[in-house]
């Protein structure tokens, strides 16, 4: 099973200016995570960001906020509690007509239907042990597709992110990296955005 660009959002948890100085690997974690956003950017998957309690641990990253839609600050830890969800699977739009002058097989494919058809989501963050393990087990909760990029996670110990690999793995997400990403929501060097996400990731 491969990332498929037009059926993914990514999201982006607390990389704030005051916390990432304490992130085991930090530079490297941030560098993925803004690599990661604008491969997003290039390829039309939408960017969402959270901040964790903004007052006291500040914004995000500057370069990366930006790349952002929207960034959701937060008290919980897990950003689904706070409206994550509804963002990621917005409200139905009304549908022109009456419904039920559907034959009745259509209207159950409708009802089916994921809501703006983007399932997967494509997350990273940090600290992986707090509030991107909490955010991506309630997004699998929320029955999204979850695929966690590894190089663009980190903690303020190795183990504590470790643990939550192994853990969100036992709970279904998909482990990835930020070039598998990258390279699956491509597919192939035809692309027309090829040689720019090649320039990034290299």
């Amino acid at each position: 099973m491969l990332l498929d660009a037009l059926d993914s959002q990514l999201v982006l948890v607390d990389y704030q200016e005051r916390l990432m100085p304490a992130i085991f690997e930090g530079p490297a974690v941030l560098a993925n995570a803004r690599r990661l956003a604008q491969v997003a950017q290039l390829l039309d998957v939408p960017v969402w960001g959270t901040e964790q309690n903004p007052s006291r641990l500040g914004p995000n990253d500057a370069a990366l906020r930006a790349l952002c839609q929207r960034t959701l600050a937060k008290m919980h830890f897990s950003a689904a509690e706070e409206g994550l969800s509804e963002w990621l699977r917005p409200p139905a739009r009304p549908q022109g007509g009456n419904a039920r002058s559907l034959p009745r097989h259509l209207q159950k494919q409708r009802e089916q239907a994921p809501q703006e058809g983007r399932a997967s989501i494509v997350i990273a963050g940090c600290e992986a042990h707090v509030c991107l393990l909490q955010t991506a087990l309630d997004l699998l909760e929320d029955e999204f597709e979850v695929w966690v990029v590894t190089d663009a996670c980190g903690s303020r110990t190795e183990r504590s992110r470790d643990a939550a690999f192994d853990r969100l793995a036992g709970a279904g997400a998909e482990l990835v990296t930020t070039e598998m990403v990258a390279f699956e929501w491509l597919r192939g060097c035809e692309h027309p955005a090829f040689k720019d996400v090649l320039a990034l990731v290299k």
